[in-house]
């Protein structure tokens, strides 16, 4: 077995850690397992205590552009009061429960570009020190598989993914982050905008979808933003048409025009089309005094299900290796 790291704070001779998920991937709002392995250093030390890290790199928009950095978006302390002696290996089983929020990495294998990880902190003799960082691999959940999948097949293309830094107003959002699908739309819909964004926000009693549509501009008047929200339960999800509901979704969104002047309006419905009221829908983020500091990530794009990619726009940035040096920013 390979120790991937010794506990800096305690310099050299210090323990090692070595978390091993389970194989396979991960639902959000499902079980992670594995195992924190420990080797003792040079001398016996107690290990106050273990705690894993869900880490994810995260996109900021401020007034200055825009920066990536990794931010912590849930902790889990999994072991800890025990006596490590002097060479001793030791292995502590844990499972865990992701937020259901937690953001989809692939689709049908294919990865979409996101960057998520799992980091192991020891705590020795009031020291604290990160240990080795892992992928994190999330499949969708069968409701959210399912209207992709029926979003692909009504022609719309997978175009990139990506995590931003920041709350849609109006939703139970409970992380400080959301992750946005882009598409590209279907023919029918070319001519009238560029891109949709998707976004799940997904709990245990059901989803909400959220989509974006960036209109474009027509002789006479500016391309504006439309956004609407739909609720999705996590049951019959095979019983649902989701190409008509998608199509229906699309539709509206599309069709929609902003009460709002240039801003977006926010209709909310439910998978059968029925409206719950209207409001803002418009995103808010952070502001200059963000603290996310700027990092290599890009987008990855592929096939996707039934969704045809886009060009290739950047290569993902190395997420896994050197993270040590950019500090602590979550």
């Amino acid at each position: 077995m390979v120790f991937k790291r010794l506990l800096g704070s305690l310099g050299i001779g210090g323990p090692a850690v070595d978390t091993v998920l389970d194989p396979g991937t991960v639902t959000p709002g499902g079980s992670l397992t594995g195992q924190v392995h420990l080797k003792g250093g040079d001398a016996d030390f107690t290990i106050e205590h273990i705690t894993l890290e869900l880490v994810a790199r995260v996109e900021a928009e401020h007034e200055d552009g825009e920066s990536e950095g990794m931010v912590v978006f849930d902790r889990f302390t999994v072991g800890g009061n025990l006596r490590l002696a002097e060479g001793e290996q030791r292995s502590v089983p844990f499972t865990v429960s992701l937020p259901w929020e937690t953001p989809i990495t692939e689709l049908y294998g294919q990865g979409l570009g996101i960057a998520l990880g799992v980091r192991t902190e020891l705590g020795v003799a009031d020291a604290k020190d990160k240990g080795d960082l892992d992928p994190l691999a999330v499949r969708p959940l069968p409701v959210q598989e399912a209207i992709l999948e029926a979003l692909g097949q009504l022609g719309f293309g997978f175009k990139s993914a990506d995590l931003e830094l920041g709350h849609i107003r109006g939703t139970g959002q409970q992380l400080p982050f959301y992750q946005e699908i882009e598409i590209t739309p279907a023919p029918q819909y070319a001519h009238q905008v560029n891109e949709i964004e998707v976004t799940f926000l997904a709990g245990p009693a059901g989803m909400e979808v959220v989509l974006e549509a960036d209109k474009r501009g027509g002789f006479l008047s500016e391309g504006h933003d439309a956004v609407n929200r739909y609720t999705v339960s996590h049951h019959g999800v095979e019983q649902v048409n989701w190409n008509a509901e998608a199509e229906s979704w699309m539709r509206q969104l599309i069709e929609h025009r902003a009460s709002y002047g240039s801003h977006s309006s926010y209709g909310s419905h439910d998978a059968y089309g029925h409206s719950h009221g209207d409001g803002h829908g418009r995103r808010s983020g952070p502001g200059m005094g963000t603290a996310v500091a700027a990092g290599a990530a890009g987008l990855a794009v592929g096939v996707v299900g039934g969704m045809v990619a886009a060009e290739v726009v950047d290569e993902i940035g190395d997420f896994f290796e050197g993270d040590e040096e950019e500090g602590d920013e979550g």
